[in-house]
């Protein structure tokens, strides 16, 4: 598998991921919709069109989505248990219509289980940046890894 197991992870590591992905129009609306998000901010051009950014915002929980997805085959491919939680979770620059997302996520802490040897809980801080440099989007997650198998 791609990801990386407990032993692999170390406080500091930062892994700036290869995968990129320009967000279309129809990546915006598919999601709002799906989600039953009727927000105009998200999906209405003339209501955006007179907010003060003047053209539709992405949903930030489709930006949320995304940069931990972009995260995943460098970190947690096969190797995860499963999420445990995201917190500090902050979207301090709006993503538009083409804005093309990068993303690096930063090993926070790591920890064994104290109740189940096979595994432990790793907090990363993922950190999403736009095609300028600008940061979209911020999370800290915590997850539960596997250790290495013996």
């Amino acid at each position: 598998m791609a990801g990386l197991y407990l032993e692999e992870f170390k406080p500091g590591l930062v892994i700036r991921h290869a995968l990129t992905k320009s967000v279309t129009e129809s990546d915006n609306m598919l999601f709002s919709v799906m989600t039953l998000n009727p927000q105009p901010l998200h999906i209405d051009f003339d209501f955006a069109a007179k907010s003060e950014w003047g053209r539709p915002l992405v949903n930030s929980l489709f930006t949320l989505g995304l940069m931990i997805g972009i995260s995943v085959h460098d970190t947690t491919l096969g190797t995860t248990i499963g999420n445990l939680g995201m917190t500090d979770t902050t979207f301090p620059h709006p993503l538009f219509h083409g804005d093309t997302v990068r993303v690096e996520t930063e090993v926070k802490s790591v920890r064994e289980s104290k109740s189940k040897p096979d595994r432990g809980v790793v907090e990363f801080e993922h950190r999403a940046f736009n095609q300028h440099g600008t940061l979209v989007a911020r999370c800290v997650r915590q997850a539960m890894m596997l250790k290495r198998p013996a």
